[in-house]
């Protein structure tokens, strides 16, 4: 028989697990009252989930209302959230931080301020942020990396000596050219980094899907290790975008989490088709999850990031592979 300090204890150990949600991404777009979106996550059993990049500003009074009256918790809000007024779509790199142009890196610093103050609002635990890209005027590198990969679908590109020349040159020119956009980025970053402390909010860093997103995936591990020591900042790991990554020859998903552990503090959960679609059910791609699932942690929040076009049946049979990993 179990005393009652011993059934406290156990009852410990099994609330020690992640915290599952589910994102906005999945339904936001389809609904016009933030409340009865909020009922609809809730009825297939998230108690908690995250607001997206797509939340209007027409839907935050409901989303509030919801949140008051214990309808739903929110574990994470993605910049930026709520969406600039007068933006009706999903934006989240509608101003970036690598910006150079002034006007623009004013309009990001001001939307990053206004999403971290409604994520302590709805005591949101992270808000998940993009960190820019590199542009170019002419001959974006990205694009002769698609090309290829679109002429040869049936190649293994991590054994094609092409295309490992291809990527070798299109890395060069790209490192070539990031200078300032990384160094715009690093001092957007710490220009924001006091906000979020005093807001009580910790940001979280996604790595990217695109070849001239920042930062490079093999850079992520020196520019995390360069935030000051009590920055309120994480690693957020897309488990899709690290996938497509791989396919692309630009990371081994296992060494890069392993690389990323110390500093990861969420998941965006998806998988990957064998077409290259992400935002898929989990389980019906190609991410080994079983693998991924070894890197999860009691703090961390994992968040099942879904294509709108899936229908409830791939929601619920996500949210029960997950749940059984985490078991």
């Amino acid at each position: 028989m179990v005393n009652r300090a011993g059934a406290g204890f156990v009852k410990a150990v099994a609330r020690a697990k992640p915290t599952l949600s589910l994102s906005t991404s999945w339904c936001s777009s389809r609904h016009i009252d933030g409340y009865a979106m909020a009922q609809e996550m809730a009825g297939l059993g998230f108690e908690h989930i995250e607001l997206s990049h797509g939340i209007r500003i027409t839907l935050v009074p409901g989303i509030l209302k919801a949140v008051e009256q214990g309808v739903i918790k929110i574990g994470s809000t993605h910049n930026f959230c709520p969406l600039p007024t007068g933006v009706v779509h999903a934006a989240p790199n509608l101003f970036e931080p690598s910006a150079s142009d002034a006007r623009e890196h004013d309009q990001w610093l001001r939307h990053t301020r206004r999403s971290i103050d409604f994520a302590a609002q709805v005591k949101a635990r992270v808000l998940v942020c993009h960190l820019g890209s590199v542009h170019f005027f002419w001959f974006n590198p990205a694009n002769a990396l698609h090309r290829y990969a679109e002429q040869h679908p049936a190649a293994g590109l991590a054994a094609d000596k092409t295309y490992q020349a291809l990527l070798a040159k299109s890395l060069a020119k790209l490192r070539k050219r990031m200078g300032p956009f990384w160094t715009q980025t690093k001092a957007s970053v710490n220009e924001i980094l006091a906000y979020a402390a005093e807001k009580g909010v910790r940001l979280g860093f996604e790595n990217r899907e695109g070849f001239v997103e920042l930062p490079l995936d093999a850079d992520y591990s020196d520019f995390m290790a360069g935030l000051p020591a009590t920055a309120p900042a994480g690693y957020w790991h897309d488990t899709g975008h690290a996938d497509l990554k791989q396919t692309m020859g630009l990371l081994d998903h296992r060494a890069h989490l392993e690389k990323m552990a110390p500093r990861l503090i969420g998941f965006h959960l998806h998988d990957v088709s064998a077409e290259g679609r992400d935002h898929q059910a989990v389980g019906s791609g190609k991410i080994d999850f079983g693998m991924v699932s070894r890197f999860w942690r009691p703090e961390h929040l994992l968040v099942l990031e879904l294509s709108p076009r899936l229908p409830v049946e791939d929601v619920m049979s996500s949210m029960q592979r997950i749940a059984a990993l985490m078991g």
